[in-house]
This record gives C-alpha cells, structure tokens and sequence, in this order.
C-alpha cells in the first residue's frame, strides 16, 4: 500500500498548491491589483502576473487528477460516486473538470485572446475577480469537506 501513501502525499501536496494558489490570487493579489491600478489598466496588470504562476496552475491540477485517479483506482472506491453522503468526491471532481477546462481549454483556446483585445477590461476584471471568489469559496468548502469526509467525520 505504499503506492497510495505516495499518491496521497502528492494529492494533498498539489491540493495544497493549486486551491493555495487560487486562495492568494483571489484574497492578496487581485485586491492588491485593484488598489494599486486603474480599473482600465486592471486586467493588463493581473495577466502580467497571471504568467509567472499559470504554469504552476497546471502542473498541480494534473498532479491532484492523476493522484486522485490513483487512490479511487487503487483502493477501489468507485462506488462512493454512487452514495450523496461522499458529496466531496463529487465536489473534488467537478472543481478538477472546472480547473481543467479552464487551464487547458477556455484559456489557450479563447479566454486569453478574448481578455487581450477587451474593449471593457474594469469590467471583466470585475466578472473575473467574482468568478475567483466563487471558485475560491467552491475549493474551500471541497477542501474542509473532504477532510472531514474521509476521516469519518461526515
């Protein structure tokens, strides 16, 4: 069983990471951007920092999938997607399609090239900062909940 340890020792160390991340981009360096900017020179300002740590981003999220994949595969816990009182394995699933999609495919794809030639950029700014907060407050209650889930606390 020490391939699962290492799998957990990696998922709860990208977990850590990645919904780390979001925290501080969400609660420190969008508030801090919003301070320190015009609100038309906002969104510029948020992509220049946005490129030092998106690779980071992915690499986490990719490291959390693989990792989760790993447990359920290897301790056989397929069946708990069956049952509502594991509601944070589903919610970790979901929050993971949601972070894929957006860092492998809405960004590459439109969302970066959308942001650039912005013709309101205070305003995406703005959706962007709430859609932050929603994710934010989504990974946390997964967080909490799949601790206490999986120590038999709910």
């Amino acid at each position: 069983m020490d391939d699962y340890i290492i799998a957990r020792v990696i998922h709860v160390a990208s977990i850590l990471l990645w919904i780390g991340g979001v925290a501080f981009v969400t609660m420190v360096a969008m508030p801090a951007i919003r301070q320190q900017s015009e609100p038309n020179e906002r969104l510029s300002a948020f992509h220049k920092l946005e490129n030092g740590f998106a690779w980071q981003a992915k690499i986490w999220v990719l490291l959390a999938g693989a990792s989760g994949f790993w447990m359920v595969w290897r301790a056989e816990m397929w069946d708990r997607f069956l049952e509502s009182h594991f509601w944070w394995m589903h919610a970790m699933l979901i929050l993971w399609i949601i972070f894929m999609v957006m860092l492998f495919i809405a960004e590459p794809l439109f969302l970066h090239r959308r942001m650039a030639a912005s013709k309101t950029p205070a305003e995406d700014f703005s959706k962007m900062e709430m859609l932050h907060r929603i994710l934010t407050l989504f990974g946390i209650i997964t967080v909490l909940g799949a601790v206490a889930g999986s120590h038999g606390l709910i």
